[in-house]
Protein backbone atom coordinates (compact mmCIF):
# COMPACT_ATOMS: atom_id res chain seq x y z
CA UNK A 1 0.00 0.00 0.00
CA UNK A 2 1.75 3.08 -0.72
CA UNK A 3 1.30 5.64 1.90
CA UNK A 4 -1.57 8.12 0.85
CA UNK A 5 0.00 11.82 1.21
CA UNK A 6 -2.98 12.99 3.67
CA UNK A 7 -2.50 10.16 6.12
CA UNK A 8 0.42 11.60 8.32
CA UNK A 9 -0.61 9.53 11.55
CA UNK A 10 -1.04 5.33 11.35
CA UNK A 11 0.50 3.04 13.97
CA UNK A 12 -1.17 -0.09 15.46
CA UNK A 13 1.39 -2.00 16.67
CA UNK A 14 5.38 -2.36 17.42
CA UNK A 15 6.51 -4.51 14.56
CA UNK A 16 4.35 -3.07 10.88
CA UNK A 17 6.62 -1.94 8.48
CA UNK A 18 7.61 1.85 9.70
CA UNK A 19 7.53 4.27 7.43
CA UNK A 20 7.60 7.73 9.81
CA UNK A 21 9.12 8.13 13.41
CA UNK A 22 10.35 10.70 15.98
CA UNK A 23 13.58 10.88 16.97
CA UNK A 24 14.50 12.90 20.04
CA UNK A 25 17.51 14.98 21.00
CA UNK A 26 20.13 15.69 23.71
CA UNK A 27 20.38 19.27 23.90
CA UNK A 28 20.05 20.97 27.18
CA UNK A 29 19.05 17.34 28.85
CA UNK A 30 19.36 18.44 33.03
CA UNK A 31 19.48 15.79 35.92
CA UNK A 32 16.75 16.55 37.76
CA UNK A 33 16.45 17.51 41.16
CA UNK A 34 15.86 15.37 43.62
CA UNK A 35 11.53 14.64 43.91
CA UNK A 36 8.99 12.46 45.69
CA UNK A 37 8.55 9.82 42.65
CA UNK A 38 12.40 9.99 41.31
CA UNK A 39 14.47 9.85 44.27
CA UNK A 40 12.57 6.17 44.48
CA UNK A 41 14.18 5.62 41.02
CA UNK A 42 17.81 6.31 41.82
CA UNK A 43 19.16 3.46 42.89
CA UNK A 44 20.82 4.13 46.83
CA UNK A 45 24.31 3.22 45.29
CA UNK A 46 23.79 5.40 41.95
CA UNK A 47 25.89 8.38 40.82
CA UNK A 48 23.13 10.48 40.15
CA UNK A 49 22.30 10.68 43.94
CA UNK A 50 22.35 14.58 44.81
CA UNK A 51 23.26 15.57 41.18
CA UNK A 52 21.38 17.60 39.32
CA UNK A 53 21.71 20.99 36.56
CA UNK A 54 22.78 20.74 33.20
CA UNK A 55 24.53 17.43 31.77
CA UNK A 56 28.16 17.91 30.76
CA UNK A 57 28.22 19.90 27.00
CA UNK A 58 30.75 16.79 25.61
CA UNK A 59 28.31 14.50 27.05
CA UNK A 60 25.24 16.51 24.93
CA UNK A 61 27.31 17.23 21.75
CA UNK A 62 27.92 12.88 22.03
CA UNK A 63 24.93 11.78 22.13
CA UNK A 64 23.21 13.96 19.83
CA UNK A 65 26.00 12.79 17.16
CA UNK A 66 24.83 9.50 18.23
CA UNK A 67 20.65 10.26 17.74
CA UNK A 68 21.57 12.32 14.34
CA UNK A 69 24.05 8.99 13.12
CA UNK A 70 20.86 7.04 14.06
CA UNK A 71 18.22 9.58 12.44
CA UNK A 72 20.13 9.04 8.79
CA UNK A 73 20.78 5.38 8.83
CA UNK A 74 16.60 5.47 9.34
CA UNK A 75 16.39 8.29 6.63
CA UNK A 76 18.54 6.36 4.22
CA UNK A 77 16.43 3.07 4.63
CA UNK A 78 13.37 5.43 3.21
CA UNK A 79 11.96 6.31 6.86
CA UNK A 80 10.55 10.01 7.18
CA UNK A 81 12.48 11.38 10.53
CA UNK A 82 10.86 14.12 12.90
CA UNK A 83 12.46 16.24 15.73
CA UNK A 84 11.38 17.27 18.50
CA UNK A 85 12.07 21.50 19.59
CA UNK A 86 13.95 21.37 22.93
CA UNK A 87 12.66 24.05 25.27
CA UNK A 88 15.26 25.52 27.97
CA UNK A 89 15.15 22.60 30.33
CA UNK A 90 17.76 23.92 33.08
CA UNK A 91 14.98 26.70 34.64
CA UNK A 92 12.50 26.47 37.80
CA UNK A 93 8.79 24.88 36.90
CA UNK A 94 5.75 25.26 38.94
CA UNK A 95 2.65 24.77 39.29
CA UNK A 96 0.04 26.45 42.15
CA UNK A 97 0.78 23.02 43.70
CA UNK A 98 4.92 22.48 43.86
CA UNK A 99 8.16 23.86 42.50
CA UNK A 100 10.46 21.69 40.49
CA UNK A 101 14.38 23.40 40.33
CA UNK A 102 14.72 22.02 36.71
CA UNK A 103 13.13 20.22 33.63
CA UNK A 104 14.13 16.54 32.25
CA UNK A 105 14.61 17.07 28.30
CA UNK A 106 13.36 15.33 24.93
CA UNK A 107 15.37 12.31 24.67
CA UNK A 108 12.91 9.42 24.67
CA UNK A 109 10.02 11.12 23.11
CA UNK A 110 8.41 6.78 23.73
CA UNK A 111 7.97 8.20 27.00
CA UNK A 112 5.39 10.95 26.16
CA UNK A 113 3.79 10.12 23.75
CA UNK A 114 1.27 7.07 22.39
CA UNK A 115 0.55 6.35 18.86
CA UNK A 116 -2.78 3.95 18.37
CA UNK A 117 -3.76 3.95 14.81
CA UNK A 118 -4.66 7.57 14.13
CA UNK A 119 -4.39 9.13 17.11
CA UNK A 120 -1.14 10.46 19.22
CA UNK A 121 -1.86 10.62 22.73
CA UNK A 122 0.33 12.89 25.29
CA UNK A 123 0.74 10.92 28.57
CA UNK A 124 0.04 12.75 32.24
CA UNK A 125 3.57 11.89 33.00
CA UNK A 126 4.36 10.78 36.83
CA UNK A 127 7.15 13.30 37.77
CA UNK A 128 7.28 17.00 38.11
CA UNK A 129 10.35 17.62 36.00
CA UNK A 130 8.83 15.83 32.82
CA UNK A 131 5.30 17.93 33.13
CA UNK A 132 6.23 20.38 30.89
CA UNK A 133 8.21 17.67 27.66
CA UNK A 134 5.03 17.39 25.87
CA UNK A 135 5.78 21.13 24.96
CA UNK A 136 8.75 19.87 23.03
CA UNK A 137 6.32 17.62 20.66
CA UNK A 138 3.67 20.29 20.13
CA UNK A 139 4.85 22.08 16.89
CA UNK A 140 5.02 18.57 15.27
CA UNK A 141 1.88 17.40 16.59
CA UNK A 142 0.53 20.40 15.32
CA UNK A 143 2.24 20.25 11.90
CA UNK A 144 0.50 16.64 12.08
CA UNK A 145 -2.94 17.83 12.79
CA UNK A 146 -2.88 20.67 10.33
CA UNK A 147 -1.85 18.27 7.57
CA UNK A 148 -3.59 15.33 8.08
CA UNK A 149 -7.82 15.40 8.91
CA UNK A 150 -8.04 12.56 10.31
CA UNK A 151 -5.11 12.39 12.85
CA UNK A 152 -6.55 12.78 16.58
CA UNK A 153 -4.28 15.07 18.95
CA UNK A 154 -4.84 14.12 22.95
CA UNK A 155 -3.53 14.99 25.99
CA UNK A 156 -4.33 12.94 29.22
CA UNK A 157 -5.73 14.57 32.34
CA UNK A 158 -2.94 16.80 33.59
CA UNK A 159 -2.05 15.28 37.15
CA UNK A 160 -1.84 17.57 40.27
CA UNK A 161 1.25 15.87 41.20
CA UNK A 162 0.89 17.19 44.60
CA UNK A 163 2.19 15.27 47.69
CA UNK A 164 -1.07 12.73 47.63
CA UNK A 165 0.59 11.22 44.81
CA UNK A 166 3.48 9.83 46.02
CA UNK A 167 4.40 7.49 49.52
CA UNK A 168 6.62 9.00 51.68
CA UNK A 169 7.77 5.65 53.09
CA UNK A 170 9.14 4.87 49.81
CA UNK A 171 12.39 7.71 49.97
CA UNK A 172 14.71 6.01 52.44
CA UNK A 173 17.87 5.42 51.60
CA UNK A 174 18.00 2.14 54.58
CA UNK A 175 15.40 -0.10 52.49
CA UNK A 176 17.42 -2.72 50.73
CA UNK A 177 16.51 -4.46 47.39
CA UNK A 178 14.87 -7.88 49.07
CA UNK A 179 12.18 -5.12 50.40
CA UNK A 180 11.65 -3.65 47.21
CA UNK A 181 10.99 -6.59 45.59
CA UNK A 182 8.86 -7.71 48.14
CA UNK A 183 6.85 -4.53 47.43
CA UNK A 184 7.35 -4.97 43.67
CA UNK A 185 5.64 -8.32 44.33
CA UNK A 186 3.00 -6.99 46.08
CA UNK A 187 2.14 -4.39 44.01
CA UNK A 188 3.04 -1.57 46.34
CA UNK A 189 4.46 1.88 44.28
CA UNK A 190 5.98 4.56 44.96
CA UNK A 191 2.86 6.31 42.86
CA UNK A 192 -0.57 6.40 44.76
CA UNK A 193 -3.86 6.29 43.16
CA UNK A 194 -4.48 9.48 44.04
CA UNK A 195 -5.08 10.82 39.98
CA UNK A 196 -4.56 8.64 37.09
CA UNK A 197 -0.79 8.72 36.24
CA UNK A 198 0.79 6.95 33.03
CA UNK A 199 3.84 7.38 31.14
CA UNK A 200 3.35 5.87 27.39
CA UNK A 201 6.52 4.15 27.73
CA UNK A 202 5.08 1.48 30.06
CA UNK A 203 2.30 0.76 27.05
CA UNK A 204 3.02 -1.85 24.40
CA UNK A 205 0.41 -2.21 21.32
CA UNK A 206 -0.94 -5.38 20.01
CA UNK A 207 -3.30 -4.21 17.42
CA UNK A 208 -6.59 -4.40 19.44
CA UNK A 209 -4.74 -5.45 22.38
CA UNK A 210 -2.86 -2.78 24.75
CA UNK A 211 -0.53 -4.52 27.33
CA UNK A 212 0.15 -1.86 29.82
CA UNK A 213 3.02 -2.27 33.31
CA UNK A 214 1.17 -1.23 36.38
CA UNK A 215 4.58 0.49 37.98
CA UNK A 216 6.24 3.21 39.12
CA UNK A 217 5.08 5.45 36.30
CA UNK A 218 1.91 4.26 35.72
CA UNK A 219 -1.08 3.37 38.70
CA UNK A 220 -4.34 1.07 38.51
CA UNK A 221 -5.82 4.70 37.81
CA UNK A 222 -3.81 5.48 34.83
CA UNK A 223 -4.64 2.13 33.04
CA UNK A 224 -8.44 2.70 33.77
CA UNK A 225 -8.09 6.05 32.27
CA UNK A 226 -6.70 4.35 29.07
CA UNK A 227 -9.56 1.71 29.22
CA UNK A 228 -11.77 4.63 29.09
CA UNK A 229 -10.19 6.60 26.53
CA UNK A 230 -9.51 3.36 24.31
CA UNK A 231 -12.80 2.10 24.08
CA UNK A 232 -12.43 -0.16 21.12
CA UNK A 233 -9.30 -1.59 22.92
CA UNK A 234 -8.86 -4.35 25.27
CA UNK A 235 -6.54 -3.12 28.02
CA UNK A 236 -4.75 -5.40 29.93
CA UNK A 237 -2.32 -4.46 33.26
CA UNK A 238 0.87 -6.61 33.66
CA UNK A 239 3.73 -6.71 36.43
CA UNK A 240 6.97 -7.85 36.60
CA UNK A 241 8.14 -9.31 40.13
CA UNK A 242 11.37 -9.29 39.39
CA UNK A 243 12.06 -5.62 38.72
CA UNK A 244 12.57 -3.81 41.96
CA UNK A 245 12.38 -0.58 40.35
CA UNK A 246 9.11 -0.90 37.51
CA UNK A 247 9.84 1.54 35.28
CA UNK A 248 8.33 1.54 31.46
CA UNK A 249 8.34 -1.79 29.98
CA UNK A 250 10.84 -1.75 26.82
CA UNK A 251 13.63 -3.58 29.05
CA UNK A 252 11.69 -5.86 30.38
CA UNK A 253 8.92 -7.32 27.43
CA UNK A 254 9.63 -6.69 23.77
CA UNK A 255 7.54 -8.03 20.86
CA UNK A 256 9.84 -8.92 18.13
CA UNK A 257 7.47 -9.29 15.53
CA UNK A 258 3.90 -11.56 15.42
CA UNK A 259 3.91 -14.30 17.60
CA UNK A 260 7.29 -13.60 19.18
CA UNK A 261 7.79 -11.63 22.47
CA UNK A 262 11.19 -11.60 24.27
CA UNK A 263 11.28 -10.92 28.19
CA UNK A 264 13.72 -10.21 30.74
CA UNK A 265 14.61 -13.32 32.43
CA UNK A 266 15.02 -11.82 35.71
CA UNK A 267 11.82 -9.86 35.58
CA UNK A 268 9.73 -12.78 33.99
CA UNK A 269 5.67 -11.96 33.45
CA UNK A 270 3.73 -14.13 35.93
CA UNK A 271 2.22 -17.22 35.21
CA UNK A 272 -1.74 -16.04 35.25
CA UNK A 273 -0.85 -13.18 32.77
CA UNK A 274 0.88 -14.81 30.61
CA UNK A 275 -2.07 -16.57 29.45
CA UNK A 276 -3.32 -13.87 26.91
CA UNK A 277 0.11 -14.47 25.00
CA UNK A 278 -0.01 -18.82 24.92
CA UNK A 279 -3.50 -18.85 24.56
CA UNK A 280 -3.03 -17.19 20.80
CA UNK A 281 0.15 -18.97 20.12
CA UNK A 282 2.07 -16.21 21.24
CA UNK A 283 6.01 -17.81 22.07
CA UNK A 284 7.74 -15.66 25.22
CA UNK A 285 11.15 -16.28 25.16
CA UNK A 286 13.52 -15.31 27.74
CA UNK A 287 16.26 -12.32 26.20
CA UNK A 288 19.80 -12.97 25.80
CA UNK A 289 21.75 -12.01 28.24
CA UNK A 290 22.90 -8.46 28.13
CA UNK A 291 26.73 -7.65 26.89
CA UNK A 292 27.66 -5.07 29.79
CA UNK A 293 27.71 -5.89 33.67
CA UNK A 294 27.28 -2.10 34.69
CA UNK A 295 24.93 1.02 32.81
CA UNK A 296 26.78 3.90 31.63
CA UNK A 297 27.61 6.69 33.90
CA UNK A 298 24.98 8.89 35.69
CA UNK A 299 22.42 6.73 33.81
CA UNK A 300 18.90 6.08 35.07
CA UNK A 301 18.32 2.31 33.67
CA UNK A 302 19.37 -0.63 33.88
CA UNK A 303 22.05 -3.13 31.42
CA UNK A 304 18.49 -4.33 30.13
CA UNK A 305 18.60 -1.17 27.67
CA UNK A 306 20.35 -4.22 25.48
CA UNK A 307 16.78 -5.48 24.98
CA UNK A 308 15.47 -2.14 24.24
CA UNK A 309 15.58 -2.45 20.47
CA UNK A 310 13.69 -0.75 17.60
CA UNK A 311 11.23 -3.54 15.18
CA UNK A 312 11.41 -1.91 11.46
CA UNK A 313 9.82 -4.11 10.07
CA UNK A 314 9.17 -8.02 10.91
CA UNK A 315 12.34 -9.27 9.43
CA UNK A 316 14.22 -6.07 10.48
CA UNK A 317 15.79 -4.40 14.17
CA UNK A 318 18.09 -2.19 15.35
CA UNK A 319 19.82 -3.14 18.32
CA UNK A 320 22.76 -1.33 20.08
CA UNK A 321 26.05 -1.93 18.40
CA UNK A 322 27.83 -3.52 21.47
CA UNK A 323 24.83 -6.03 22.62
CA UNK A 324 26.13 -8.78 20.76
CA UNK A 325 24.29 -11.47 22.60
CA UNK A 326 21.19 -9.68 22.20
CA UNK A 327 21.81 -9.00 18.24
CA UNK A 328 22.78 -13.15 18.15
CA UNK A 329 19.62 -14.03 19.78
CA UNK A 330 17.60 -11.92 16.89
CA UNK A 331 19.84 -13.07 14.41
CA UNK A 332 19.05 -16.70 15.21
CA UNK A 333 15.20 -15.54 15.27
CA UNK A 334 15.90 -14.81 11.56
CA UNK A 335 16.09 -11.06 11.81
CA UNK A 336 18.66 -9.06 10.13
CA UNK A 337 20.39 -7.07 12.75
CA UNK A 338 21.42 -3.18 12.06
CA UNK A 339 23.67 -2.67 14.67
CA UNK A 340 23.40 1.37 16.43
CA UNK A 341 26.15 2.75 18.48
CA UNK A 342 23.60 5.03 20.86
CA UNK A 343 25.03 3.63 24.19
CA UNK A 344 26.79 6.80 24.96
CA UNK A 345 23.52 8.53 24.72
CA UNK A 346 21.59 6.24 27.22
CA UNK A 347 21.95 8.36 30.48
CA UNK A 348 20.09 10.65 28.41
CA UNK A 349 16.74 8.67 28.41
CA UNK A 350 17.29 5.27 27.61
CA UNK A 351 17.85 2.96 24.35
CA UNK A 352 16.69 2.60 20.60
CA UNK A 353 13.11 2.23 21.25
CA UNK A 354 13.27 5.08 23.99
CA UNK A 355 14.53 7.67 21.93
CA UNK A 356 11.37 7.10 19.22
CA UNK A 357 8.41 7.57 18.90
CA UNK A 358 5.68 6.14 16.01
CA UNK A 359 4.23 8.17 13.50
CA UNK A 360 3.29 5.90 10.48
CA UNK A 361 3.45 2.24 10.52
CA UNK A 362 1.96 0.43 7.66
CA UNK A 363 -0.85 -1.90 8.55
CA UNK A 364 -4.36 -2.25 10.09
CA UNK A 365 -5.89 -2.78 13.14
CA UNK A 366 -5.96 -6.59 13.64
CA UNK A 367 -7.34 -9.06 16.41
CA UNK A 368 -3.81 -10.81 17.55
CA UNK A 369 -5.48 -12.46 20.88
CA UNK A 370 -9.11 -13.63 19.86
CA UNK A 371 -8.84 -16.32 22.13
CA UNK A 372 -9.58 -14.22 25.97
Amino acid sequence: MSKDKKKIVNSWNEWDPLKHVIVGKADGTCIPAPEPALDAKVPEDSDMRGKFGPRIKDTVDKANQLLDDFSNMLKKRGIKVDRPTPIDFNQKTSTPDWEAETMFGCMPPRDVLLTVGNEILEATMSYRCRWFEYLCYRPLLKEYYNNDANMKHESAPKPRLTDADYRKDYLSDKIGIQKRLKWTEEKFFVTTEEEPLFDAADVLRFGKDLVVQHGFTTNLKGIDWLKRHYKDHRVHAVNFPGDPYPIHIDATFTPIKEGIIINNPQRRLPKEQRKLFENNGWEIIDAAQPAHNEPPPLCYSSVWLSMNVLVLNPKTVCVEKSEKYQAEQLDKLGMEVIPVELRDAYAFGGGLHCCTADVYREGNLKDYFPKQ
